[in-house]
C-alpha cells in the first residue's frame, strides 16, 4: 500500500474505494447472518430438548447404516434412543480459582438431562501444582455423586512430543477416560447385557449399555457455564444428523459470565468473537470448530485424539478429522450457546495486555494453515474443488484478519500524502478523504445493530446496573475501529510475522488468566 500509493496513486485510490465498497456490502451481508442466528438461537433455547428427545427418539429407528468402513463405528445400524446415549464432559484446568471452577460445575447439575448419564473429568496439569489439587479435590468432595462417574486426571509434565497447554491435557485425559471409565463398563454392561437378555436387568432396561458410537465427547474451558437444555440440544442434533459420525458438534460461545466486570474495550471484543461466532453458525460450508465443541467417540479414536505438540488444539481438531475422512467430515452448527468468561484482569492495563495475548494465540490458528495445505497435497482423495475452497477460505480469512482494519481506518490518506503535486492537483485527489470517510460512515451504521444484539445478550443485570448503562454499552460500540486495529490486525500480524521466522519467535501455549472481580 505505501510502495503504490507513492508510484501509482491513482490505482491505489481506486482500489481503496472498491475496498470500502465491498467492505460495506460484507457488513450487510454479515449482520443479515447475525440477525438469523440470533433468532434461531432463541428459538431453539426457549424449546424443551429433553421433552422433544422423548418425543422422537425413545426407541430406537430402523436400520441405517453408513456404510463406512472405520476401525471404530456403529456397533449396530440402528439410530439409537436418547437414553442410550452417554456424555463424557472434559474440563481441562491450570491455575483457575475454586469459585470459577465451582460455577461450571454448578451449571452442568442445572442441565435439563439426567445427570447419570454424565461422565465428567476434571483434568488438571501436574506442573500446576497443589492449589490446583486442591480445588481438584473440592470439587470431587462437592460432585463426584452427582453424576454417573467423575474422575480427577493429572497431566505429567514433560511428556515427550508435548508442549503444554490444552491439547496434550485434553488427550490425556480423554485417554486415561477411556481406559479407567469406558472401557471397563462397556466389558462390564457387556456382559450384563448378554447374560440377562429378556430379563429385567436395570442396566439393560435404563439403556445403559455403552458403545463407543453413543459416547459424544465434550471439552469445555473450565470457565465453560452450559445453559440448561444444552445437552438434550446436543443429542437431538446428534441423533437428527446425517451421517452424525462425520461431524464435529460446534455451539456458539457467548463470553458473557463476567461481563459486567469487564472494561469497555474488553466487552466490544468479547462481544465481537460471539458475534462472529454467531455468523459463522448461519454459513455451515465455512464453519470451523473453535473452543468448545463435542465430538463423537469413534472419532476421536481414528484421529488418534487430539495433537499434543500446537497451541490451537480447537481448530486443528476439525482439521485432523477433516483430513484423515478425505474430505467427508464437516461441523455441525448447534444454534445453542455456551457462557464463557470475557477477558477481564484486575486492572485497565492487565486486561489490555491479556486481551492482546489472547487475540495473538488465536490467531496464532495460521499454524493450521500450513499443515491443511499440506494435507491437501498428499491426499488424491479429496475432491479438488474442496481443496480450492477451503484453501481460499482459510488463505483469504488469515489475510483478512491481519489487513483489513488496517486498509480500511489507517491507510485511505496513503494516495494523497504519498501521491505527489500532480495527483493532489486531481478531482480524485481531492475527493477519496471525503469519499472514503462517507463509504466508512454508512458502513459504521451497521455498528448500531450490533450494540443492540450486544444488549439483547447481556445476562441477568446485577442491582448497580441503571438505565444509564444502557447507554453507556450502546456508545461503547463507537472503539470498534481501535479494536479492529489494535486488538485484531496487530495481533494477527504478529503471529503470522512469529510463523514465518520460526525458531524462537514460534508461540507456546499462553494461559488466559480467569478470575472474578466484584464491581459495584
Amino acid at each position: 500500500m505505501v510502495f503504490l500509493s507513492w508510484q501509482t496513486p491513482v490505482f491505489v485510490s481506486i482500489f481503496i474505494i472498491a475496498f470500502d465498497v465491498y467492505w460495506l456490502l460484507k457488513s450487510i451481508y454479515l449482520s443479515l447472518h447475525l440477525r438469523h442466528t440470533y433468532k434461531v438461537m432463541r428459538a431453539i433455547m426457549a424449546e424443551n430438548w429433553l421433552k422433544r428427545l422423548e418425543i422422537e427418539y425413545a426407541l430406537p429407528s430402523v436400520c441405517n447404516h453408513s456404510g463406512h468402513s472405520d476401525e471404530f463405528v456403529y456397533s449396530d445400524c440402528a439410530t439409537p434412543s436418547w437414553r442410550e446415549m452417554h456424555h463424557l464432559i472434559i474440563f481441562p484446568m491450570y491455575k483457575e480459582p475454586l469459585s470459577l471452577v465451582r460455577d461450571s460445575f454448578l451449571s452442568l447439575c442445572k442441565a435439563n438431562y439426567p445427570l447419570d448419564r454424565f461422565m465428567v473429568v476434571l483434568a488438571i496439569e501436574e506442573s500446576a501444582g497443589e492449589e490446583a489439587r486442591a480445588t481438584a479435590r473440592e470439587i470431587e468432595r462437592e460432585f463426584a455423586d452427582k453424576f454417573y462417574k467423575f474422575m480427577v486426571t493429572i497431566h505429567p509434565a514433560g511428556l515427550p512430543g508435548e508442549i503444554p497447554g490444552k491439547g496434550s491435557n485434553e488427550s490425556w485425559s480423554a485417554r486415561e477416560a477411556k481406559r479407567l471409565i469406558i472401557d471397563p463398563l462397556t466389558k462390564e454392561l457387556g456382559l450384563s447385557l448378554k447374560n440377562n437378555s429378556g430379563h429385567s436387568d436395570e442396566s439393560v432396561d435404563s439403556g445403559r449399555f455403552l458403545s463407543y458410537d453413543k459416547i459424544l465427547v465434550s471439552v469445555f474451558d473450565v470457565d465453560t457455564q452450559i445453559f440448561p437444555d444444552y445437552f438434550g440440544r446436543l443429542t437431538y442434533v446428534f441423533l437428527n444428523a446425517p451421517d452424525r459420525l462425520r461431524a464435529i458438534y460446534q455451539p456458539i460461545p457467548l463470553f458473557t459470565n463476567n461481563i459486567y466486570e469487564s472494561p469497555a474495550l474488553a466487552r466490544v471484543i468479547a462481544f465481537t468473537t460471539s458475534f462472529w461466532q454467531m455468523m459463522q453458525q448461519s454459513r455451515p460450508a465455512r464453519l470451523t470448530t473453535f473452543s468448545s465443541q463435542s465430538v463423537p467417540l469413534p472419532v476421536l479414536l481414528n484421529i488418534g485424539f487430539w495433537h499434543k505438540d500446537i497451541v490451537s488444539e480447537d481448530s486443528r481438531i476439525f482439521w485432523q478429522c477433516y483430513l484423515h475422512y478425505h474430505g467427508d467430515f464437516r461441523v455441525e452448527p448447534m444454534f445453542y450457546p455456551v457462557a464463557m468468561d470475557a477477558n477481564c484482569a484486575p486492572t485497565f492495563w492487565g486486561t489490555m495486555k491479556n486481551i492482546y495475548k489472547q487475540q495473538r494465540r488465536w490467531a496464532w490458528g495460521v499454524e493450521n494453515t500450513p499443515y491443511l495445505l499440506e494435507g491437501f497435497r498428499k491426499d488424491p482423495l479429496i475432491p479438488a474443488r474442496k481443496k480450492w475452497y477451503w484453501s481460499f477460505v482459510d488463505l483469504e480469512g488469515r489475510h483478512s484478519w491481519a489487513t483489513n482494519a488496517l486498509m480500511i481506518f489507517a491507510l485511505g490518506w496513503l494516495p494523497v500524502a504519498l501521491g505527489g503535486k500532480i495527483f493532489n492537483a486531481t478531482l480524485l485527489s481531492y475527493n477519496l478523504t471525503d469519499i472514503t470517510r462517507t463509504i466508512i460512515n454508512i458502513s459504521m451504521a451497521g455498528v448500531g445493530g450490533s450494540a443492540i444484539f450486544g444488549i439483547l445478550l447481556l445476562p441477568e443485570k446485577p442491582t448497580w446496573f441503571k438505565l444509564r448503562h444502557y447507554l453507556l454499552y450502546i456508545l461503547q460500540w463507537a472503539l470498534i475501529p481501535i479494536t479492529l486495529i489494535f486488538f485484531g490486525a496487530f495481533p494477527g500480524l504478529d503471529a503470522q510475522t512469529r510463523l514465518m521466522l520460526g525458531g524462537k519467535f514460534r508461540l507456546g501455549f499462553w494461559v488466559t488468566p480467569k478470575g472474578r472481580y466484584s464491581k459495584t
